[in-house]
């Protein structure tokens, strides 16, 4: 059934509304999804939707720390801004996000539009909706059920790319960064060797070929994985030497990161941050936006998608770091932060089959593309690696980087998960981490109350 925008429209509205009273923490995308179906072209049918300031926000990791920091940002030096900031990133959540800030004629009514769009959803949705900023965090290997090679993804992103449009791009990754001759204007947003800088040369270490020319990217050093200041050895694909926006000093004690001659705090610490800092800045700086105005942003600041939780249990402090498990960069950076406590502890690591479409998905080249190294050389009580699927190959990952075998249970099942979690009862520390991807976190936190309810 087609029917009139008008009314696909109000039915959207109805939708929307109904889901709101039903759970407000639900139906993100409900009504934009059925609105799309019942009218052709939904989305084009929208008016005063200024372009210019139509910013999309794409690419592997950071999506969705970096739309919502940029939103909070342009929001809170006062313009009016609307976002799909509960991560409904494909055709349903932008239409859904249009629906819930436009009048019933169909006029936007906000001055800004941030949207975080999945990757292969990006060529569909640009189509309709012609952004002219996009915002491109990073390009790796993710999702390989789904996306398969990187380069699928950069194909894609290649048909988007026009000169009408403003790239914001990382200077420090090298498969989004070839994109920048498609473009009309490039900001290349940068974060300078710093104290969490490395370099790697593990044997499981390998790097990419130029997405220009196919020979050996070379890095000068890494600030995540895969990201870093580079160089091809055969062609002129590398770093730009000056960035219009590079983060040069990370003040670490005092939540601050300078950025030119300017001094902005920041709530959250992590490497990964940095860069969503700095792609704002960037952004919010070609819209007008003050460095007074994005500092006060900054300040207030809290990631309402933030996967990493402290935790109590019967004494013991529990560190929660949580993964969508589809690529080694969020895991290799839950590794570092575990690797920067230098104390005791215990870690508990449970990687699962992700049941999203079939076929399902065990694939684990992201555990080898990662480095254990720095855990394993601080002093760890007891490694609990669970699940029943990549459980003996995530406990081999650790033993091949130095862990001592003796100090590793494997449960190779994952029905009753209370069972492994007590194992924190025979722990002398009271210091533990938990990883795990997404699937196990209801359950982890209903354990944990029910057994604070039993303690009183």
């Amino acid at each position: 059934m087609k029917l009139p925008f008008q009314i696909a429209l109000c039915i959207g509205k109805a939708i929307a509304i109904a889901a709101r009273i039903v759970d407000n923490n639900r139906g993100t995308n409900i009504s934009g999804k059925i609105a799309t179906k019942l009218c052709p072209n939904f989305i084009n049918h929208f008016k005063k939707i200024d372009y210019n300031k139509v910013i999309m926000v794409t690419g592997t990791n950071g999506k969705s720390t970096t739309t919502n920091l940029i939103a909070h940002t342009i929001a809170k030096s006062g313009r009016k801004t609307a976002t799909n900031g509960e991560g409904a990133n494909m055709m349903g959540g932008v239409a859904t996000t249009l629906i819930k800030n436009s009048s019933l004629s169909g006029k936007f009514k906000k001055e800004f539009l941030i949207l975080e769009i999945d990757e292969r959803s990006l060529p569909a949705i640009h189509e309709v909706l012609p952004a002219r900023n996009l915002v491109i965090t990073n390009l790796q290997k993710d999702q390989v059920q789904r996306n398969g090679d990187p380069d699928f993804i950069y194909r894609k992103f290649e048909k988007v790319i026009n000169k009408e449009i403003t790239l914001y791009i990382n200077n420090e990754e090298p498969r989004s960064k070839a994109l920048e001759d498609k473009a009309g204007q490039v900001v290349y947003f940068s974060v300078d060797k710093n104290e969490n800088s490395f370099e790697k040369n593990s044997f499981y270490c390998v790097t990419l070929p130029c997405p220009k020319c196919n020979h050996k990217i070379e890095y000068d050093y890494f600030n995540l994985e895969s990201i870093g200041n580079f160089h091809c050895s055969n062609c002129n694909h590398s770093s730009e030497e000056k960035p219009q926006v590079k983060i040069t000093n990370i003040d670490l004690e005092n939540n601050q990161i300078e950025c030119g001659e300017e001094l902005y705090p920041i709530t959250y610490t992590t490497p990964f941050y940095i860069y969503n800092y700095a792609a704002t800045i960037a952004v919010a700086k070609q819209m007008g936006i003050t460095s007074e105005e994005i500092a006060s942003g900054f300040k207030t600041f809290v990631n309402p998608g933030e996967r990493r939780e402290i935790l109590t249990y019967k004494g013991k402090t529990i560190h929660y770091l949580r993964m969508k498990q589809e690529n080694p960069e969020t895991l290799q950076s839950a590794i570092d932060t575990v690797a920067k406590d230098k104390n005791s502890k215990a870690i508990f690591i449970g990687f699962y089959e992700v049941k999203d479409f079939l076929p399902y998905y065990s694939n684990t080249f992201y555990f080898f593309d990662c480095n254990f190294q720095d855990v394993t050389k601080t002093p760890v009580e007891k490694y609990i690696v669970f699940s029943k699927t990549v459980c003996y190959d995530t406990a081999n990952r650790i033993i091949y980087d130095g862990a001592d075998s003796s100090k590793i249970e494997i449960y190779d099942y994952e029905e009753d998960i209370s069972v492994i979690l007590k194992k924190m009862d025979e722990l002398k520390t009271n210091n533990i981490y938990i990883l795990t991807g997404m699937k196990p976190y209801n359950k982890i936190k209903s354990f944990l109350a029910e057994e604070a309810t039993k303690n009183g």
